[in-house]
C-alpha cells in the first residue's frame, strides 16, 4: 500500500480508502455484521487505514457496522471519516438539518456508532453555500475540535464546481474537501483543485468508478433493480456513460489491466488527490481496488516514505 499526507491535517493515510455508503443498504445489498467484519478485515490486511462513511448511509447504520468492527480491533489503526447535515428516514429519503445544535446531536449519534471518542474527519456534508456560510455552526464545531471529539474539520462539497466552499476552507477551518472525481467527471480540475493545492488541502476523491460504471462488468444494455441506487439515476445519461466507458476501455485501457484498478489510478495520478475512496461489496472488490497500487509509478507531491 502506499500512503500520503492528507493535507495540512498531517495524518498519513492510504491512497486507497474503503467508501461504505453501500452498508446503508441503498445499493442493492443489505450487510450482515460479518460481512461488513471481512470487508474491513481484507482491507486492513492491504495496508488501508481510511474508511470513510456517513450518518445518513441508513439512520447511522454503515456507521454502527463500523463501531462494532472497531470495537473489537485497535481503533488507532483507522482513520475514520464520517459526515453530518442530514437525517435519514428511509431508503432514498432524506430531510437535512444543519443547525448548529443539531449538528451537535448527530456528532454525538455518530461517537456512539462508531463505538469511538473522537471522530479523525467530521464534513459538512453536502449543504447549499447558505447553510455553510453560517459563522455559528463553524464555530460549535471547533468548540468541538477543542473538545477533542473531532481530530479535523473536513468539506464534502455538493456540486464538484462548487469553489465557494472549498475558497473559504481556510477561513472556517475545513482541512479535507471530498468531490466527485473519476475518468468520466473530471470538473474539479478546474477551479477546485487548484484552490486545493494554494491551501494544502487534503483531498479525498468520491465515486472514482462512476458509480461503478467504470468498473467495466456493465454494458449500455445493462439494468439495475429499484434496490439499486443506479436505478434512480436517468436511463439515457447511463446509457451514454456506458458507451463512453466501453470506448476508454478500448482506446486508453492498457491490454491485460483490470479497468478498475486503471480508473482508480488515474484519479490518484492528479497532484490534488490523496485517496480515493470506492465502495466495495466483497473482500475481493477490495482486493482488486487494492491491486492500484501496481500502476502507480510517478512520485506524487503528498507521497509519504514508509
Amino acid at each position: 500500500m502506499k500512503y500520503r499526507r492528507l493535507g495540512r491535517t498531517g495524518l498519513e493515510v492510504s491512497v486507497i480508502g474503503v467508501g461504505t455508503w453501500q452498508f446503508g443498504g441503498e445499493w442493492g445489498q443489505q450487510f450482515t455484521q460479518d460481512e461488513a467484519d471481512a470487508i474491513l478485515d481484507r482491507a486492513a490486511e492491504l495496508g488501508i487505514n481510511l474508511i470513510d462513511t456517513a450518518e445518513c448511509y441508513g439512520d447511522h447504520l454503515s456507521e454502527s457496522l463500523i463501531g462494532d468492527y472497531l470495537s473489537r480491533r485497535k481503533r488507532e489503526n483507522w482513520i475514520v471519516a464520517t459526515k453530518f447535515g442530514h437525517h435519514f428516514h428511509e431508503r432514498f429519503s432524506r430531510t437535512d438539518n444543519f443547525s448548529p445544535e443539531g449538528v451537535v446531536e448527530q456528532l454525538e449519534a455518530s461517537l456512539r456508532a462508531l463505538k469511538t471518542d473522537y471522530i479523525d474527519l467530521y464534513q459538512f456534508h453536502s449543504g447549499p453555500d447558505a447553510v455553510f456560510d453560517n459563522e455559528e455552526l463553524w464555530s460549535v464545531l471547533n468548540e468541538q475540535v477543542k473538545a477533542g471529539k473531532i481530530k479535523h474539520l473536513g468539506t464534502s462539497i455538493g456540486s464538484n464546481a462548487n469553489s465557494h466552499q472549498v475558497d473559504a476552507s481556510t477561513k472556517v477551518g475545513s482541512d479535507v474537501i471530498q468531490v466527485v472525481y473519476n475518468r468520466l467527471d473530471t470538473v474539479p480540475e478546474a477551479d477546485v483543485f487548484p484552490s486545493c493545492i494554494r491551501q494544502d488541502l487534503g483531498v479525498l476523491a468520491r465515486v472514482p468508478l462512476a458509480s461503478g460504471y467504470l468498473s467495466g462488468k456493465y454494458k449500455p444494455d445493462a439494468v439495475f433493480d429499484e434496490t439499486d441506487v443506479r436505478h434512480r439515476h436517468d436511463r439515457e445519461s447511463t446509457v451514454k456513460k456506458l458507451q463512453e466507458v466501453q470506448r476508454i476501455a478500448a482506446e486508453e485501457v492498457p491490454a491485460g489491466v483490470d479497468m478498475a484498478a486503471w480508473a482508480l489510478a488515474w484519479c490518484l495520478k492528479h497532484p490534488a488527490v490523496t485517496a480515493v475512496i470506492p465502495g466495495c461489496k466483497s473482500p475481493e472488490q477490495v482486493s482488486s481496488n487494492a491491486s492500484v497500487t501496481a500502476l502507480i509509478t510517478e512520485s506524487h507531491p503528498q507521497d509519504v516514505q514508509r
